[in-house]
């Protein structure tokens, strides 16, 4: 998860944030190289009284100054669509999981079990135990398998909601009406946070998302306890 003072992004918890990491770094270093030669430009003809005649009129110049930032545009596309395939693509997942926004909870149903579902609210600041933290814990958490491809339909049941965890690369608008869907693959077990990422109304800095990543054996355990519960 972020903490203070972090500068980058958070560490990645699945591969296609380990993609986006990467592209994020392509991306920064063409801007940075960028900035510096048109800063190292700027800084030449400020300070030089001397003038190039064959920059003033050159019909090869404006050929490279042409061409360069379109080879640079493309250099930054490709990889930019190759990830949002990556993204879109949801290849016989494991199992699939409903997550409905609400003001200001959400709710889970594993719709691969018969009767496998759960409200998920953010416990109060005063019933946090040490080691918590503030407006990011739930009541109920959202478990996954590890390395096992996961399934997520998100809807709303009355306004905007955004289903979001950084460290898993997922970000899915919650429409009324309508259902979206997004997928990830875990890499490492953990417990990962996100919040609603729409705003959706008074309380829309109270309602977390966490993610817990468990071993399959794990997992199974906790599903049989959980329809037992039920």
């Amino acid at each position: 998860m972020a903490h203070p003072t972090q500068l980058g992004l958070q560490d990645a918890a699945s591969p296609v944030m380990e993609e986006l990491l990467h592209f994020h770094d392509h991306a920064l270093m063409i801007v940075f190289l960028i900035s510096t030669l048109v800063l190292y430009i700027i800084v030449a003809m400020v300070s030089t009284k001397l003038t190039n005649k064959y920059i003033l009129d050159s019909q090869e110049i404006e050929i490279i100054w042409t061409i360069l930032p379109a080879v640079v545009l493309i250099l930054i596309a490709l990889p930019s669509l190759r990830i949002l395939y990556l993204m879109d693509e949801i290849n016989d997942p494991h199992i699939t999981i409903k997550a409905m926004g609400h003001q200001w909870y959400w709710s889970y149903e594993y719709t691969d079990y018969e009767d496998l579902g759960f409200d998920s609210y953010m416990i109060p600041t005063q019933d946090l135990t040490p080691g918590q933290f503030r407006l990011l814990e739930a009541d109920h958490r959202m478990v996954v398998p590890l390395d096992s491809p996961v399934r997520v339909l998100v809807s709303a049941e009355d306004v905007l909601h955004s289903w979001a965890v950084p460290a898993l690369g997922v970000k899915m608008d919650a429409v009324p009406g309508r259902l979206n869907q997004t997928a990830f693959i875990t890499s490492r077990p953990g417990v990962f946070y996100g919040q609603c990422s729409e705003i959706c109304g008074a309380n829309h800095s109270f309602m977390p998302i966490v993610v817990e990543v468990v071993p399959l054996e794990h997992f199974e355990n906790w599903s049989s306890f959980m329809l037992q519960d039920a």
